[in-house]
C-alpha cells in the first residue's frame, strides 16, 4: 500500500490531505482519498496476531497489580465497578469498531476526530494518546526491571530497563510482522494464565478440586463479611475510579487493523468479542479471588490478590508464578505501547501534525522515526523515574491520568458524527453498527463524563483530572494557534 500525493494548497504542507473545514465537513481532497489508506505500512499482521492482540488488549498489567486495591476500598461490591466499566468499554470499542471497520487506518480515532469533529481535535488527541503511552512505556519499563532484579539481584534495576527497552525497540524496528509475533506469545502467556486461574478457581470454590488447600466455602464469601455492602453502595464509584484505568488497551486492534491483509474482518471479530473477554478476564478473575478467600483478608493486600489466592489453593511457588506472569504482561504492554505511540505518531506526522518524518516508512514498511522519537521520550521518562520519581515522574504520571477517559470521549462525539459521513460516502461499508444509537452513545458520553465531575471530588483522583485538563488545554491551544496560522496563510 502506498501513500497517494496530493497538490498541496497555499500554506499546506505537501502531501498533506485537505481538512474537515470548519463546520467538520470533509473537504474534496478527504473525500477522494480512499478511506483506508495507510501511507507506506505493510500489512504484516496475520489473523492469529490481530485475534491475540485483540484477547491480550484488555488484560494489562493493573489487572494483577492493582485489583488488590479495588479490593480494599469497595469490598465485594468492586465486581459491580468493574462490570459498570466493562460496559462502557464495550460500548466505546462498539462505536470505534464501527468506525475501524468502514476506514481502518493507523491513526485509529485520532484521524477519525480529524474527519468528524476538525483538525484540532485530531491533533489534541492525538498527541495526549502518544504522551499517555510514552509514559507507559517507563512504568512498565520500571516494573518489568524490578521482578527481573528480584530474580537477577547482580544486574541494577536500571541496566535491566535499558536492556528490557531496547530489546522491544529492536522488535519494533525490524518489522510489525516480528511486534505482531512477539505480542501473540505475551499475550498467549497471559490468556492461558488467566484462563487457568479461573477454571481452577471455580473447582476449588465449590470444592471439586483435589488436594486443595481451600476449604471452598462456594458463595458464601461474597456476604459472609459485612454484605456484599461493606463499605456502603458509594464504594462503588470510588471502585470505578480505581479500576478504570486497566481497561486501557482496548482500542489497539483498531491501530494495528491498519497494518492486516483483512482490517475489516480483524475490526468486526475484535469489537464483536469484547464482551465475552472482559466477562472472563476481569469479572471472571475476580469473582474468583471473592469467592476464594474473604475480601478483607489480609493476604490480597500483603501479597496481592492473584497470589492470595493462589497461595490458599495450595498452589507451590504462587509468587514466582504470578511474578511471571506479572512479567510477561509488563513485557506485552511495553511491547504494544511502543507500538501504539509510533503508529499514532506516524499517523499524526501523515497528516501534517507531527515532523514529515514521522511519516516515512524504510523498505521493511515501518515507522523508524517514530518509532525511535517515541523511545527516545520512553528513555527519557525512565530517567526521570531514577532521577526524581516524587517530582518530575510523578507529575508526568498524574498529567496523563485521565487520558484515557479523554479518548473514549473523544471517540464517542466523533462517532456521532461519522456515523452521516460514512453513510454519506461508503454505505457499504457500515458492517459493524453501534447499538441503539445515538441513544447509547450520549448515555455513554454522560457516563464518562460524569467519572470525570467525580473524580474532582476524589482527594486522590482530584490531581490527575486538573493535570490531564491543563495538559489537554495547551495541547488544543497549541492546534488552535497552528490552525489559525494556516488560514491566514492560506488568506494571504
Amino acid at each position: 500500500m502506498t501513500s497517494q500525493t496530493t497538490l498541496a494548497k497555499p500554506g499546506q504542507d505537501p502531501g498533506e490531505p485537505d481538512r474537515p473545514d470548519s463546520s467538520g465537513g470533509l473537504q474534496a481532497g478527504l473525500k477522494n482519498r480512499p478511506p483506508d489508506s495507510s501511507g507506506g505500512l505493510q500489512a504484516g499482521l496475520k489473523n492469529r496476531h490481530l485475534s491475540m492482540i485483540a484477547i491480550g488488549g484488555v488484560i494489562g498489567a493493573g489487572l494483577f497489580v492493582g485489583s488488590s486495591a479495588g479490593i480494599a476500598a469497595a469490598g465485594p461490591a468492586i465486581l459491580i465497578s468493574y462490570a459498570m466499566v466493562g460496559l462502557m468499554v464495550v460500548l466505546v470499542m462498539r462505536m470505534l469498531g464501527e468506525m475501524a471497520a468502514a476506514r481502518p487506518s493507523s491513526g485509529s480515532f485520532s484521524a477519525y476526530a480529524d474527519q468528524a469533529l476538525g483538525r484540532w481535535a485530531g491533533f489534541s488527541i492525538g498527541w495526549l494518546y502518544w504522551f499517555f503511552w510514552v509514559v507507559v512505556l517507563a512504568v512498565e519499563a520500571t516494573a518489568g526491571a524490578a521482578i527481573l532484579e528480584n530474580w537477577i539481584p547482580g544486574v541494577p534495576q536500571w541496566a535491566w530497563a535499558l536492556i528490557v527497552m531496547v530489546v522491544l525497540t529492536a522488535t519494533n524496528l525490524i518489522s510489525v510482522g516480528s511486534y505482531g509475533e512477539f505480542e501473540f506469545w505475551f499475550a498467549g502467556i497471559k490468556v492461558v494464565a488467566i484462563a487457568a486461574f479461573v477454571v481452577v478457581g471455580f473447582l476449588a470454590v465449590f470444592g471439586f478440586l483435589p488436594g486443595s488447600d481451600n476449604p471452598g466455602s462456594g458463595l458464601a464469601h461474597l456476604t459472609d463479611n459485612g454484605g456484599f455492602f461493606p463499605e456502603g453502595p458509594g464504594a462503588i464509584l470510588t471502585g470505578v475510579l480505581m479500576v478504570v484505568f486497566s481497561f486501557m488497551g482496548s482500542e489497539i486492534v483498531t491501530l494495528a487493523a491498519g497494518e492486516s491483509s483483512d482490517p475489516q474482518r480483524a475490526v468486526s471479530k475484535a469489537t464483536n468479542s469484547v464482551i465475552w473477554r472482559i466477562a472472563v478476564f476481569y469479572l471472571g478473575s475476580i469473582f474468583v479471588v471473592l469467592t476464594l478467600l474473604p475480601w478483607n483478608d489480609p493476604s490480597i493486600q500483603e501479597k496481592g490478590s492473584y497470589v492470595a489466592a493462589l497461595d490458599s489453593i495450595g498452589i507451590p511457588q504462587a509468587g514466582n508464578v504470578m511474578d511471571f506472569i506479572v512479567l510477561t504482561a509488563v513485557l506485552s504492554c511495553l511491547n504494544s505501547g511502543l507500538y501504539t505511540a509510533s503508529r499514532m505518531a506516524f499517523s499524526l506526522g501523515e497528516r501534517g501534525d507531527a515532523p514529515k518524518s514521522f511519516a516515512k516508512v524504510n523498505r521493511r514498511g515501518v515507522p523508524q522515526a517514530a518509532i525511535l522519537s517515541s523511545v527516545v521520550f520512553g528513555f527519557v521518562a525512565v530517567f526521570f523515574n531514577y532521577q526524581w520519581p516524587d517530582t518530575v515522574f510523578q507529575f508526568l504520571l498524574n498529567s496523563s491520568g485521565a487520558v484515557a477517559l479523554f479518548v473514549w470521549l473523544v471517540i464517542c462525539f466523533t462517532q456521532l458524527r461519522m456515523r452521516g459521513i460514512i453513510l454519506r460516502e461508503t454505505p457499504g461499508k457500515l458492517v459493524v453498527r453501534m447499538w441503539l444509537f445515538p441513544y447509547l452513545t450520549w448515555a455513554t458520553i454522560a457516563a464518562i463524563s460524569f467519572i470525570l465531575v467525580y473524580m474532582l471530588t476524589d482527594d486522590t483522583a482530584r490531581e490527575q483530572v486538573v493535570l490531564s485538563l491543563l495538559v489537554a488545554a495547551l495541547v488544543v491551544g497549541i492546534s488552535l494557534v497552528r490552525e489559525m496560522r494556516n488560514r491566514k496563510a492560506v488568506a494571504k
